[in-house]
């Protein structure tokens, strides 16, 4: 059984006007985030007397790092706040992206700081090398703020070595998530040491307003977008489930209503946090694209049944709860720079796909959808993609395995028989990264710019 819902024509003309692209803001962002480095720097630089001796080069190298670290532990934290500037701007996968390398750097600072300074605060002890732990638990239990210090240095590499590819994917998604939030308490038990041992905010008060400032306004950023924001948003729309439909064997849809909730500003593409208040997952939630344009009374996710929590959304009954976070994502019409357009999906990344393939303006001929799935039982909501497609005058391809397994061919030369002016052409991807990637070097080879490869990752 498959549903559909109505609304393309009307999705259409609220985007059907001259194609003025959104830029990302992604590069001004990371020029910002230079310009504050730079300033750390020049904090450390100001505030550091003459180096005359190897112990003081030690500990001058241990403060720069430890300046370098909690500039990041801010930045790691921002990352973290879902503020719309980078989540629908610069992109949900991108902003991720940017948060593990931010951590990975994080971590690194933090251990060469511990090293360093304990190594210098060692030598001007009068000891070796050999006694820097015996030097750590000195300063530790003597020095203000340093137990809190510990603790929060503990956590934080706890959450890296949990945070590593393989060790995270054999790990629970909420069991992951949750861990990941006490980077949250790293942050905060790690701060005040910095306020009252660090030497640059002793010899310029300045420097330690600048400090308060800045980690007090990530703090109002995760506080107001994190706490506030979701609350608003779930006291004004009143979410519940209305239906939960079987598309294909494995994959259902949920059909969620409520109010105004065309004041919810979600657009064709984008995803919410979603949490099902159920029996059993209640305190889980994951991220669920649109599959549907999105109407004022009705929003719809569609999900595959690859883990506990989307096994057991088949068993929702009409009336549960919704607690969502959002919208979320970058991967909206406001991409688009050209007339033309190829939305490629793989798998259950149809979702947001489906969204597009109703709702981007464009003339018969215009927009192609292909879609790549193991076999034909898999092409979920393809009647209502076909029925989508018959009415705009779309292309709608699919790519399955062959009979006997074979992969079909997805590569720059195939896509150019089919689209000969696929180099034309904006594209919209979705789908596991392993396919993303090979797709995205066929286009690339077809002679696509990457400018106009927009891809959000399917593992969010």
């Amino acid at each position: 059984m498959t549903t559909t819902l109505a609304g393309g024509r009307a999705a259409r003309r609220q985007t059907m006007r001259r194609i003025r692209p959104r830029r990302s803001p992604a590069v001004p962002l990371l020029l910002a985030v230079g310009a504050g480095a730079v300033a750390v720097l020049w904090l450390w630089w100001t505030s550091t007397p003459s180096i005359a001796d190897t112990t003081g080069r030690i500990i001058a190298a241990g403060r720069i790092t430890g300046l370098l670290a909690g500039y990041l532990m801010a930045l790691v934290v921002l990352q973290m706040a879902r503020v719309p500037a980078l989540e629908r701007r610069v992109g949900s996968d991108r902003v991720a992206r940017w948060h593990a390398m931010s951590g990975r750097y994080t971590v690194s600072l933090v251990i060469a700081h511990v090293f360093l300074i304990m190594w210098g605060y060692a030598r001007q002890a009068g000891r070796t090398l050999a006694d820097i732990v015996s030097q750590t638990v000195t300063s530790v239990t003597t020095l203000p703020d340093m137990g809190k210090a510990a603790v929060g240095t503990g956590l934080l590499f706890v959450i890296a070595f949990l945070s590593v590819g393989p060790i995270r994917r054999r790990l629970p998604y909420d069991g992951w998530y949750h861990v990941h939030l006490l980077t949250y308490a790293a942050v905060f038990l790690t701060f005040w040491h910095q306020i009252t041992t660090g030497n640059e905010f002793a010899v310029t008060p300045s420097a330690k307003t600048f400090w308060y400032g800045l980690y007090g306004a990530v703090t109002v950023l995760v506080l107001w977008y994190r706490i506030l924001t979701p609350i608003r948003l779930n006291l004004r729309h009143r979410l519940r489930v209305q239906a939960v439909i079987e598309e294909t064997p494995g994959v259902v849809s949920v059909l969620i209503g409520g109010r105004r909730l065309h004041r919810m500003g979600a657009e064709a593409g984008q995803f919410f946090r979603w949490r099902f208040l159920a029996p059993g997952m209640r305190f889980s939630s994951h991220p669920y694209s649109l599959s549907a344009a999105p109407r004022p009374d009705m929003l719809r996710i569609t999900v595959k049944a690859i883990g506990d929590h989307s096994s057991r959304l088949r068993e929702l009954e009409p009336g549960t709860r919704v607690w969502a976070e959002g919208p979320y994502g970058a991967l909206t019409a406001q991409r688009r720079s050209r007339g033309k357009v190829l939305l490629v999906a793989g798998g259950v990344g149809i979702t947001p796909m489906r969204a597009l393939f109703e709702t981007l303006p464009g003339a018969s001929g215009d927009i192609t959808l292909l879609y790549r799935a193991n076999s034909t039982q898999d092409l979920a909501l393809w009647g209502e993609l076909a029925k989508i497609a018959d009415e705009r005058g779309a292309r709608l391809m699919y790519a399955v395995n062959s009979p006997d397994g074979e992969r079909p061919d997805i590569s720059a030369e195939s896509l150019r028989r089919k689209i000969p002016d696929i180099d034309r052409h904006d594209v919209f991807m979705c789908g596991p990264p392993g396919f993303a990637q090979q797709v995205y070097a066929a286009l690339r080879d077809a002679g696509v710019p990457a400018r106009r490869i927009h891809h959000e990752s399917f593992e969010m």
